[in-house]
C-alpha cells in the first residue's frame, strides 16, 4: 500500500514541474530556477547603451565679441563697395546718355559748317543786288525781283537754321570772347568801350549753343594820339 502511494507521488511531481510557471524539477536532482527572471537579467545586461555625449566647449564672451566686430567690418566693407559700384554704374549711364544726346544734336555739325558758307554767298549776293538797285535811279523790274527773291531765300534759310538749332551770332557791341570770336584787326574805339567788338567781317554760328564757326571780328582799342 505504501509502495503504491510513493509511485503515484513520483508520477505527479514531473507533471507539476511542467505545469508550473517558469520552474523546472529534475528527478534525482531537486534543482529549480526561474526562466523569466533569467530573461529579465539578460535583457538588462545586454540592452543598448546610451551614447556618451562629448563635452561642449562654448565660445567665451571675448571670442564672440571679436567675431561680431570682424563681421561688422566685413559688412561695412561690402556696403562701401556696393555703393561705389552703384556710383560708377550711374556715372557710366550718365556719360552714355550724354554721348547719345550729343550725337543726336551735333551729328549734323559738319553739314552745318558747309551750309553756312552757302548762306554767306547768298547774303553777299543779296547785298550786291541791293547795292546795284540803289545805284540806279530807276532799277528795272528784273533786278528788283532778283533782289526780293534773294531776300526771301535768305530769310527762309535762316528760318531753317533756327529750326535745327543753328543761329547766327551778333557780336557787334558785345564783349570780346575768345571762345566765339577771332580777332583779325583792331580799330580805334570811337564811342565804344575798349575790348568790345566794333565790326564783323564774317558771321559766326552756334549749333545748340556750341560754336561751330568763330566770327571774324575787329576789336575796339584806345586811340593813341
Amino acid at each position: 500500500m505504501a509502495a503504491r502511494s510513493l509511485r503515484r507521488l513520483g508520477a505527479l511531481l514531473p507533471a507539476a514541474g511542467k505545469a508550473g510557471t517558469g520552474s523546472l524539477y529534475f528527478r534525482g536532482c531537486p534543482c529549480a530556477f526561474s526562466t523569466a527572471a533569467q530573461q529579465r537579467s539578460t535583457g538588462d545586461e545586454c540592452g543598448p547603451e546610451e551614447p556618451s555625449e562629448e563635452p561642449k566647449h562654448p565660445l567665451s564672451d571675448c571670442a564672440l565679441e571679436h567675431k561680431a566686430i570682424k563681421l561688422e567690418e566685413q559688412v561695412r566693407d561690402l556696403t562701401e563697395r556696393y555703393r561705389r559700384a552703384l556710383a560708377d554704374s550711374e556715372n557710366v549711364r550718365r556719360r552714355t546718355q550724354k554721348f547719345v544726346e550729343d550725337a543726336k544734336l551735333f551729328g549734323i555739325q559738319s553739314f552745318c559748317r558747309d551750309l553756312v558758307e552757302v548762306a554767306d554767298i547768298l547774303e553777299k549776293t543779296a547785298e550786291s543786288a541791293a547795292g546795284h538797285a540803289e545805284e540806279r535811279s530807276d532799277p528795272g523790274p528784273a533786278l528788283q525781283k532778283i533782289y526780293e527773291g534773294l531776300s526771301l531765300l535768305e530769310a527762309k534759310l535762316q528760318s531753317v537754321f533756327a529750326k535745327h538749332g543753328l543761329h547766327k551770332m551778333n557780336p557787334v557791341g558785345g564783349r570780346y570772347d575768345p571762345y566765339e570770336h577771332e580777332i583779325i584787326c583792331h580799330v580805334p574805339a570811337e564811342g565804344m568801350r575798349p575790348g568790345t567788338v566794333a565790326l564783323v567781317t564774317q558771321d559766326g554760328y552756334k549749333l545748340h549753343g556750341r560754336t561751330i564757326r568763330h566770327a571774324l571780328v575787329g576789336v575796339a582799342v584806345e586811340a593813341h594820339e
